[in-house]
Order: C-alpha cells, then sequence, then structure tokens
C-alpha cells in the first residue's frame, strides 16, 4: 500500500474514520471556531486564487483534534486542487518522499500530518522542493556521484503537529504561513455537537448540547466522540432522541465527570496526591505508577489539567495546585481509579 494518496475528491475509510470523515466540514464558512485563523486562511486563499499561484506552504499547529486535518482538506476544497496525505512517520527513506513529491501536480497540497516526526534525511529532500521547487538526486556513489536536478510543479505543503517545539529551526523557516489553533469555547462547541448532531440524524436538544460541549475538553474530536457514544444510549436504552437527561446517563456511564475529566485524568489526580503527597514527582516516575508512556501523560492527559489549574509542572516534577488537591480529595482511593 502506498504512504500517500492523491484525491481530487472526498475518499472516506471504513467505520469509524467514514464516519469521521463525515463530520469534518468542507468548506471554510462551514468550519466552526478559530476565528482569526479563518479570516487569515480566507484572504490568503482569495489572494492565491486571484494570482493563479499555489497558496504558501501552511503549518498548523497545536493539541490533537481540533481541526488541523479539516482545515488541510478545506484548503484543498476551497482551491479546487488535488491533495496527498501522508503521516509524517510513515516516510522512512528519501526515496519514498522523492517519489511523492514527482507525483504532485500544479498547485496541488501535500499534506503531511505529525510533520515533527520526519526523518532527518527524508526532510532534507523537502529544503529544496519547498524554497527552489527542485528535487536534487544523488546518482552514483564515490568520485563518480552527480547530482541530477528535477523540477517540481509549484505546490503548497501543509505540515500539521504537536508538538512545534520538535521542528527543525530551516524546516520551520520555510513556511509561509503559521496557525496555531486554540481550543475551543463550550459555544463554539456546542455549534460543532448541534452541527454533527443534524449530519447524523440524531435529534439533541439544546441543553443536552451544551452538556456535551462543556464536558469535550475544548476538543471538536471530543465531542464528537462523546456525541456518538451518547447516540448509542439514546438508541438503545431510550426513544432515540438525545435529551438532558439520555446525555448526563451517557456522560456518567463514560465516566466523564462535570469537569470533562475522564477515568484516567482521576486516576493522575488521585496519584499524585495520594501517593506522592500532591507531589513533586518526576514525569518518568507518576508515568510507572499510572502504567502509561510519559509522553502519553504529557501529550494527551496533562495539557487539559494544566488548564484547568488543577496541576503545574515545575524544575523538580509535577505538583497539584491548591485546586487541584481540593479536586483530589473528592475522587476517593487512589487505587480504586486504575
Amino acid at each position: 500500500m502506498s504512504t500517500a494518496e492523491r484525491v481530487t475528491a472526498p475518499v472516506l475509510a471504513p467505520e469509524e474514520d467514514d464516519l469521521e470523515g463525515s463530520l469534518r466540514p468542507r468548506r471554510l464558512d462551514d468550519f466552526v471556531g478559530q476565528e482569526r485563523i479563518k479570516e487569515q486562511l480566507a484572504i490568503a486563499l482569495e489572494a492565491a486564487k486571484a494570482r493563479g499561484e499555489a497558496l504558501d506552504h501552511v503549518l498548523l499547529a497545536g493539541p490533537p483534534g481540533l481541526g488541523k486535518t479539516s482545515l488541510a482538506y478545506i484548503v484543498r476544497e476551497e482551491l479546487g486542487v488535488g491533495i496527498r496525505t501522508i503521516a509524517g512517520p510513515a516516510l522512512e527513506r528519501k526515496g519514498d518522499m522523492a517519489a511523492i513529491l514527482t507525483s504532485l501536480e500544479e498547485r496541488d497540497v501535500l499534506f503531511v500530518d505529525e510533520i515533527h516526526r520526519l526523518n532527518r534525511a527524508v526532510e532534507e529532500i523537502l529544503y529544496p522542493a519547498l524554497e527552489d521547487f527542485r528535487l536534487d538526486i544523488i546518482v552514483g556513489q564515490g568520485p563518480a556521484a552527480r547530482t541530477l536536478t528535477l523540477d517540481l510543479p509549484r505546490f503548497t505543503l501543509v505540515g500539521a503537529t504537536t508538538r512545534t517545539g520538535l521542528l527543525t529551526t530551516p524546516l520551520r523557516d520555510r513556511f509561509g504561513i503559521t496557525y496555531r489553533l486554540d481550543l475551543y469555547t463550550t459555544e463554539e462547541l456546542g455549534r460543532i455537537v448541534r452541527r454533527s448532531a443534524r449530519i447524523l440524524g440524531v435529534e439533541i436538544d439544546p441543553e443536552a448540547a451544551a452538556e456535551i460541549a462543556r464536558r469535550s475538553r475544548g476538543t471538536p474530536r471530543v465531542a464528537n466522540r462523546i456525541l456518538r457514544r451518547v447516540r448509542d444510549v439514546a438508541e438503545v436504552r431510550h426513544d432515540g432522541a438525545v435529551t438532558l437527561d439520555v446525555a448526563r446517563e451517557a456522560l456518567e456511564l463514560l465516566e466523564v465527570d462535570e469537569h470533562g475529566l475522564e477515568r484516567t485524568d482521576r486516576a493522575l489526580l488521585a496519584a499524585i496526591a495520594e501517593k506522592f503527597d500532591a507531589g513533586p514527582v518526576g514525569l518518568s516516575t507518576l508515568a510507572v505508577a499510572l502504567g502509561e508512556e510519559p509522553d502519553t501523560i504529557e501529550d494527551v492527559y496533562e495539557p487539559y489539567l494544566l488548564r484547568l489549574g488543577l496541576l503545574q509542572r515545575t524544575p523538580r516534577g509535577r505538583i497539584l495546585t491548591s485546586q487541584g488537591r481540593e479536586h483530589a480529595g473528592t475522587l476517593g482511593p487512589a487505587d480504586t481509579l486504575f
């Protein structure tokens, strides 16, 4: 199976990916939230179309689930061009990137997810491709080696990253447009939940949509995931309509509390509070105590706890804030939460 696929029309993957794809906005006007980014991107798209040029390379940064992939497909849709999508870790050899670059057509979009995880040798292929739209290939070895230069069509690279700090400076500097996506407000998430419910054919009360939005950690992907599970409860245990009571019943079943904290979030807080006397505790020690990978704790669980003011990162380790200690005191014994 190839590492990249060019599409000129939406391609839906099976099952859950199919459903997730169907909920993605197709046009910039359908994209909820990130208003300043939408305004800036709309101007850049309009200017590129008016000049008949490829859009400048775009870097999208931010936590998972905020719409980076959706924006990449919206760029393709708005420009009316093709798109190739690849995952950074999947590209292991220079030849893979060279094959993808040479197959692009004029003004195409190349979307690289998790671009900070690109192999360094593969990344070096991109430097002349992004700046001068050329591909330098070394033919032969030793004294007989020579460089073959191929011209590339002018294309747009859209890179998505959750870890901007891991991008090398030469790569980061070659993006003409950089956007950082922020977490969504409850009102914005409520609009997303209502829109998704319409697409899924689910009848939902505004109060139920607001309740789901309030517990979705500021993330549309989480909101859509919860909505699908709430829909299941509504169809199996009730008449299919999502009321406030049905939503609360489903959220209790999913163990998502009033703050949007899930079981592992609560286990993390309780472990720091009880096993480590509210901290400080090192990340690796905490990971062993929870049975999780350090990267998972750092990238998935901690950002939301930090945003709520329940946790602090210090040079000595993780500690609970006074609010975090108070919240952990309501959770019960830590061992019961694992």
